[in-house]
């Protein structure tokens, strides 16, 4: 639930970009006592891309960086939960943008609990990482003064709520 996908790089080497990703679905089973038993699984519509610009959003959507026609989503899925410290987690696994895969490391957070009988019961957590945009296929390299218009390293940061569901419902848990 909530679950916020935002990302940033830098314009020129001095501004900073920021954008998300309004339509994410992530499902998984965490098992808070045994942490390396839990997997995470997350699909991103790429076209739903935004960064308040319409104009770089189109771009971004391009076969300069994303090509959201032949390639509508990105998908995460872990392969390894490792505890990395009090409420703190290692989240190996698996990227896949333009249909290149590499291993990324998340750095999660647990932010805490909340357990209501209406609401049910949430686990709130943040995660981040970063990843190199050309080892995804993204070799968009214009330059200006001198000066990459795009850096090649992207920041990931990543909020959510896991909400738990039992095993006769369906196995979709969050959806943004």
């Amino acid at each position: 639930m909530h679950t916020q996908v935002e990302f940033s790089a830098k314009h020129l080497g001095m501004m900073t970009v920021r954008g998300h990703f309004a339509e994410v679905t992530a499902s998984g089973e965490i098992h808070p006592d045994e942490p390396e038993r839990s997997t995470v699984e997350a699909t991103i519509n790429t076209a739903s891309i935004r960064t308040h610009n319409e104009q770089r959003d189109n771009d971004l959507r391009s076969s300069n960086f994303l090509e959201v026609d032949k390639y509508p989503t990105m998908h995460f899925k872990s392969t390894k939960v490792e505890k990395a410290g009090h409420d703190r987690y290692k989240v190996k696994g698996d990227l896949t943008i333009k249909g290149t895969t590499h291993p990324v490391t998340l750095d999660i957070v647990r932010y805490g609990e909340f357990n209501d009988p209406a609401m049910g019961h949430r686990i709130g957590y943040a995660a981040e990482t970063r990843i190199n945009r050309k080892d995804f296929g993204m070799r968009f390299d214009a330059m200006l003064d001198g000066k990459f218009i795009v850096s090649n390293e992207v920041s990931i940061n990543i909020e959510g709520e896991i909400l738990e569901v039992h095993a006769t419902e369906p196995a979709e848990v969050a959806k943004s």
